[in-house]
């Protein structure tokens, strides 16, 4: 059996439930450090696992790349914050580096764990129900219809600002 690396998101720390991995390996990045408020109730969170072991490492610049177009792909390129791309990016380091590792990304967020399920990669829900089914996400023009793959912010058919919505979704494996 592979020894998990749990992947703290900033979902898990700004829920506010007390994150209690006794004995288990944790990291983060540095990008979910910049989003907490030195001083505040989330920061000393953040702190506290630093002091249960917590580690934060930076994802290399090849895992980025590899989110990023699977993001598109999945259609959550811009549903992902710089800090999600980072999370998802570390989980898929860890799982390169040691073959008796396997990292768990511990969060909330749905387009995180839709871009983790693509890429096989192991996640936990916090405080919510988890993704059940894999997302297609896509523009819709809410004016005339019509429905882009890639991001547009505005119809060229008829001017008016599209809307993101679910393009289909299939049962997760």
């Amino acid at each position: 059996m592979k020894k998990q690396l749990f992947i703290i998101d900033t979902s898990a720390i700004l829920s506010g439930k007390p994150i209690n991995l006794v004995d288990a390996e944790m990291a983060t990045t540095p990008s979910v450090s910049d989003e907490l408020q030195p001083g505040g109730r989330d920061y000393r969170t953040l702190q506290f696992l630093q002091e249960k072991g917590l580690v934060i490492q930076s994802p290399s610049e090849e895992s980025i790349r590899k989110i990023k177009k699977s993001s598109v792909e999945t259609g959550d390129k811009d549903r992902l914050s710089c800090a999600d791309v980072d999370i998802l990016a570390l989980a898929l380091d860890v799982n390169k580096k040691d073959e008796n590792q396997e990292a768990v990304i511990l969060t909330d967020d749905y387009s995180i764990q839709n871009v983790a399920n693509a890429l096989n990669i192991k996640f936990q829900s916090f405080s919510q129900i988890g993704i059940t089914k894999k997302f297609k996400w896509h523009y819709r023009c809410p004016g005339c219809g019509k429905q882009f793959k890639t991001s547009i912010k505005i119809c060229p058919v008829c001017g008016t600002e599209t809307k993101i919505s679910i393009g289909h979704k299939n049962h997760m494996k």
